[in-house]
């Protein structure tokens, strides 16, 4: 029998997990809207469920042997997530600590999103023997994961390379995190939006995009 994982990765907007075997090969893949849940408990009953029909399939030939999951404003110490700016789940969300209450028998590990693929990265991906090197990730929100000699930085804290949250002009835009003119209101995937709003406002050029519902 396989021995497998279960990887998850919630964003903003959307939560996309998938099974994973030992040699990083993925054998079932499926996503589900994150912005829908208005809480935490809606959505991992709904992830469970997901998950399960994706397992069904595979049921007799894999052994589940943990859980990873990525997330924004993840505090890997705690198994937490913390105020996140872009879900609609506000606070401390003890999030393993649910979503073990579904796999009670599962080890369960949670960290950034971009600490994640970060580790994905090294393990089987370009960064693969590398020792020095930064993933940036870019969707709903900006994220970064920083590898230096080997080692995930996560900080005392667990939020330690938040690049997206780099403030980079006083007093710019509004961000969801509660300060103003961080890299992720330029540089996220909603940020780039807003700049191109703000150029087709200013200018009369022709183009294609005009066509485009921004909204």
């Amino acid at each position: 029998m396989k021995k497998v994982a279960i990887g998850i990765d919630i964003g903003g907007t959307f939560t996309k997990f998938g099974i994973i075997d030992e040699q990083g090969n993925v054998l079932a893949e499926s996503s589900m809207a994150t912005y829908k849940h208005k809480s935490p408990d809606s959505f991992i009953k709904v992830l469970f469920a997901e998950l399960a029909i994706l397992r069904q399939p595979l049921e007799g030939q894999i052994k589940l042997i943990g859980i990873g999951i990525g997330a924004p404003n993840a505090n890997a110490h705690k198994g937490t997530i913390e105020h996140a700016p872009n879900l609609n789940w506000k606070g401390i969300v003890p999030f393993t600590t649910l979503l073990s209450n579904y796999f009670p028998s599962i080890p369960i590990a949670l960290t950034n999103d971009a600490n994640a693929a970060a580790l994905g990265e090294m393990i089987f991906g370009a960064a693969k023997g590398k020792t020095d090197f930064m993933v940036v990730t870019l969707g709903t929100g900006l994220g970064s994961g920083i590898v230096s000699n080997g080692k995930l930085l996560i900080g005392h804290d667990g939020f330690a390379g938040e690049l997206g949250h780099v403030i980079v002009l006083a007093n710019g835009r509004q961000c969801n995190c509660g300060r103003k003119g961080c890299l992720e209101t330029y540089a996220s995937a909603p940020g780039i939006r807003r700049t191109l709003m703000e150029l087709m406002a200013d200018t009369t050029y022709e183009s294609p995009l005009r066509e485009i519902s921004l909204f």
